[in-house]
């Protein structure tokens, strides 16, 4: 059955993939957008286009006038301050939770794209903004759905923030917290976007869920490390990196950002995230309910993505 689905994000990473396969299975988009994309699938009937920001009551109000499904994508996953997080994670939801709750179908279905940070709410302003923002669609109407997911890892073509992950492992080097060997949930970008195609076609049980490649307690740093440089015929060296280290350098990393203006890439509390121990998937019953199995496995997904990004140019 044909929906209309209004998406924010659309034109960032994980959106740019959802958006071909919403299109391809007859969904009807309209898109949250602050400037034009530079490319958008062909769609019969066309994407729809509503010019403005998160910020904009307005502009979130014709996002969903008469949605049947709401796909909130966007989110801030580094910023100067806490409110700035705040402002992007939480308050934005909220805002178009409400719209939603007043514009879109009264059994409108409201999909949030969480984190798997969220469930350690006390380690970043990050996580703990990724959680309220969790709560804030408390302002939807009574009769509409909400699915919540909370996502792992991303990776795939077109992914920036994994790309540092994929250069390291081409110069034969991995680097890790020394004394860890935490548990990583990955998902490959492909996979997200068809379980969220999937819950948008059968919504489940309205909750909050995760979702991995299956692969279970997750992959360590060293591991995923060993397979990237397999594929690129290197041989990983391990290079443990003291905590105190990491802690000094996310205080550096956080003087310089205050100086430039500009949000810092390591943060303390990024740097808590990578020391805890378990971020492998604990709940796996939206796998069930949607009767999906990854198609992608990790070495053929590695394989892909540094197959596109060799041919950008970027690795």
């Amino acid at each position: 059955m044909s929906r209309l689905v209004a998406v924010t994000g659309a034109t960032g990473f994980i959106g740019q993939h959802l958006l071909k396969l919403l299109a391809s299975r007859g969904h009807r988009l309209r898109l949250l957008v602050r400037s034009l994309p530079s490319s958008l699938p062909v769609c019969d009937p066309p994407i729809e286009l509503q010019p403005g920001d998160l910020r904009d009551r307005a502009a979130l109000e014709r996002l969903v006038e008469g949605a049947d499904a709401v796909v909130h994508l966007a989110g801030a996953i580094k910023a100067l301050t806490e409110a700035d997080f705040h402002a992007v994670n939480v308050d934005a939801v909220a805002a178009l939770a409400g719209a939603t709750a007043r514009h879109a179908q009264l059994d409108a279905h409201f999909l949030l794209m969480s984190s798997l940070a969220a469930r350690e709410s006390a380690l970043s302003a990050y996580a703990a903004t990724k959680r309220a923002g969790e709560d804030a669609l408390s302002a939807l109407g009574p009769k509409q759905r909400r699915t919540v997911v909370r996502a792992p890892a991303v990776y795939g073509p077109g992914d920036r923030e994994t790309l540092v992950f994929f250069k390291a492992a081409a110069r034969g080097w991995s680097m890790v917290p020394a004394g860890t060997d935490g548990r990583v949930a990955l998902i490959h970008v492909q996979d997200l976007c068809a379980a969220v195609a999937g819950i948008i076609d059968r919504p489940p049980p309205d909750d909050i869920y995760e979702i991995d490649d299956g692969t279970e307690g997750g992959h360590t740093l060293r591991s995923m490390a060993a397979v990237a440089a397999e594929i690129m015929g290197r041989k990983v060296r391990i290079a443990k990196l003291p905590h105190r280290a990491l802690g000094s350098y996310a205080a550096l990393q956080q003087i310089t950002a205050r100086m430039r203006g500009q949000p810092a890439i390591v943060s303390a509390g990024k740097v808590r995230e990578l020391l805890h121990p378990d971020w492998s998937v604990h709940d796996r019953r939206l796998a069930a309910w949607l009767r999906l199995g990854p198609a992608i496995e990790l070495r053929a997904g590695f394989a892909e993505t540094v197959g596109w990004y060799r041919a950008q140019r970027w690795l």
